[in-house]
């Protein structure tokens, strides 16, 4: 009996192995596709680029936030100003803030206090207070953790310049800190997470979402998409603004621009947590995409197949195969498209990352809570409910 059984979940692992090989034919399809593209001349003319306004909502301090924030301080861009909001009138973040005033005094750099918590997301809640604030009519919302080129605006607003694109948004690739955590998390980030995103651009003719790393668009667009106000007890609030966007018929577009974040030194229980927010917020905002999540896993299936198989030759030779489409994929997303050298040099961390991988996806089903901030919440239809109410 457990033999027969045994070799039936060999099977099934093997058809899921086949089935994530070809996922990753679409990952190397799509990210060929990607490089593939010609960016937009940058344009001359004096309307090519309009005034911006960056608006950054801090929380605590996040690793190189200094040089994150000053980053923002130093574009080749004509005319944008930087606002800055904190919820708490002692936030540590607010001495960066100052410092960097001090530092770059001819720049128009202001700092908001949001002293209304309007809702779960702070974040939001702090967006919404800020935006009375901002002058201009393109805007710039991106997390406090991402630092960027000198062309990073011109780039951005180039994209946005073009017909009936009403979000732009940027891929990202993480530094990671010292810990194994801090690496599984980076390395996620450039062989998973952005193949991912550049396989859902395919499939679905385009990006329906948008990414915490660059938000740009227009005030008048966000007005149309209902505003941040119904987005401030969402998790996933970047994600639901391009979703917003997308669903008005304006174009949601990738920026030939990778920024970068600065990773905490997650400790592996921090690496867990963080993962399995992240999963159960995959779960709430793309519930069919979260589905198909199962059908990723090249090795952990492969691994399956061989056990199951109790080392048959041909799982074997199942594995080298799932081995070398899974790496193809890391170093076409990670080391060209993304510019992150770590993806090469880390190629060994895939098959603990990916396994580990497998076993969140699955933990993502078993509960609703998750911890942000320091806090923890339960999701429900994507928005976020303090423990207790």
């Amino acid at each position: 009996m457990i033999p027969h059984l045994l070799r039936i979940v060999a099977m099934a692992a093997a058809a899921g192995t086949f089935a994530a090989m070809g996922y990753s034919v679409l990952c190397l399809w799509s990210a060929a596709a990607f490089l593939r593209e010609t960016p937009p001349a940058t344009e001359t003319s004096p309307g090519a680029f309009p005034p911006v306004s960056i608006l950054k909502p801090l929380k605590g301090i996040d690793p190189e936030m200094y040089e994150s924030l000053r980053s923002h301080c130093r574009q080749n861009y004509p005319e944008y100003e930087i606002i800055f909001g904190v919820s708490d009138a002692a936030d540590p973040a607010i001495k960066l803030v100052e410092r960097l005033q001090l530092e770059f005094a001819g720049r128009n750099i202001r700092l908001v206090h949001c002293g209304e918590e309007l809702g779960a997301n702070v974040k939001v809640s702090n967006l919404i207070q800020m935006l009375p604030e901002a002058a201009h009519e393109i805007l710039l919302v991106n997390d406090s953790d991402i630092q960027v080129g000198a062309d990073y605006l011109r780039r951005v607003v180039t994209r946005l310049n073009e017909p009936n694109v009403g979000l732009v948004t940027c891929l990202y690739r993480g530094v990671p800190g010292p810990t194994l955590g801090s690496h599984l998390e980076s390395l996620g980030i450039s062989t998973d997470f952005c193949a991912g995103v550049l396989a859902a651009r395919l499939v679905e003719g385009g990006i329906h979402f948008g990414l915490g790393s660059t938000l740009a668009f227009r005030r008048s667009d966000l007005k149309a998409s209902g505003g941040f106000q119904p987005l401030v007890d969402y998790l996933a609030d970047d994600y639901e603004l391009g979703r917003r966007v997308a669903g008005r018929g304006r174009e949601v577009k990738l920026a030939k621009e990778v920024v970068e974040t600065h990773l905490p030194a997650y400790t592996l229980r921090e690496f867990f947590a963080h993962q399995l927010r992240w999963m159960r917020t995959i779960r709430e905002a793309r519930p069919a995409g979260n589905a198909g999540l199962a059908f990723t896993f090249t090795l952990p299936w492969a691994v399956l197949a061989l056990l199951c198989s109790a080392g048959a030759l041909w799982a074997w030779y199942l594995l080298a195969l799932a081995a070398a489409f899974r790496g193809a994929v890391a170093l076409l997303v990670g080391k060209q498209v993304l510019c992150d050298a770590r993806a090469a040099r880390e190629l060994a961390l895939i098959p603990l990352r990916d396994c580990l991988a497998m076993l969140l996806w699955l933990g993502g089903f078993l509960g609703h809570t998750v911890s942000w901030r320091g806090e923890r919440f339960t999701l429900k239809n994507g928005k976020l409910i303090r423990a207790g109410r």
